[in-house]
């Protein structure tokens, strides 16, 4: 194999850790299309969200870096009600991430990051948004080593509305996103995520369990992500999704 050759294999290898990373030093966009059923009072209603979630990072020093994870949502929702009053189209609310994290990993290899989340009442319908807005702290810890990718993600927000509108409950909910991930020599990643919400107002659990292949390939020599899999609602609120679900996305990634 030609030297040309083993220096492509190993930036697509350092490619395909960065692309499971959530705060890698790297410019991405990952655009994320979510599918769920049976939601709603009758069971009947589906709801389909895709995430635009542009990461973008800053160097502040020779240490450390900020990175910047913005998470767009484009709602549609039909069936959730008979009279079709619920069926909206629209933007959601943005939560905004900011992660100050080392450059280097810690000496045991562990990467991680820490600091503020913002939600920012963007929705364009009442039915889209929670019409207030939210802060409270975020981080992240992982480690990569032979081919594993495993950590987990949090975050917790508080609504700074001390009066929210009269059908709306002050946000106050605690997110959990714990991961695992096998990448083999090809590329090609299968894992398993969750992302676990507690509304600490209602005090229910909203628990997908979700199953994914990711593949690192090049498009006319842009590097992108490739990711498909199904999902399953393990607990959800009362009106919530049910049963199986379906996540694909597609990440554009420029590395330096």
């Amino acid at each position: 194999m030609g030297s040309d050759s083993v220096q492509a294999d190993e930036d697509t290898a350092e490619l395909a850790k960065k692309a499971l990373n959530p705060i890698a030093a790297m410019y991405s966009l990952p655009v994320q299309y979510n599918w769920d059923q049976k939601i709603g009072p009758s069971g009947e209603g589906m709801h389909s969200v895709t995430n635009i979630q542009p990461v973008l990072p800053f160097s502040i020093d020779p240490d450390w870096n900020l990175i910047s994870r913005t998470i767009l949502p484009v709602i549609d929702q039909h069936g959730l009600v008979a009279d079709g009053l619920a069926d909206k189209s629209g933007i959601g609310d943005v939560t905004q991430s900011f992660f100050f994290s080392p450059t280097k990993p810690t000496a045991n290899g562990w990467i991680w990051g820490a600091g503020p989340a913002i939600l920012i009442p963007t929705g364009s319908d009442e039915l889209l948004s929670n019409e207030q807005w939210a802060l409270g702290p975020t981080a992240v810890a992982l480690k990569q080593s032979n081919g594993w990718t495993r950590g987990i993600l949090a975050n917790h927000l508080w609504s700074l509305d001390n009066s929210p509108p009269d059908d709306k409950e002050k946000v106050n909910a605690t997110f959990l996103q714990p991961f695992l991930t096998y990448t083999t020599h090809t590329y090609t990643s299968f894992g398993v995520n969750s992302e676990s919400t507690y509304d600490w107002q209602s005090k229910e659990w909203s628990v997908p369990i979700n199953l994914f292949v990711t593949q690192i390939l090049k498009i006319g020599g842009q590097p992108i992500s490739l990711q498909a899999g199904p999902r399953y609602w393990v607990d959800s609120p009362e009106d919530g999704a049910q049963g199986w679900g379906f996540r694909a996305a597609v990440t554009l990634l420029f590395p330096k």
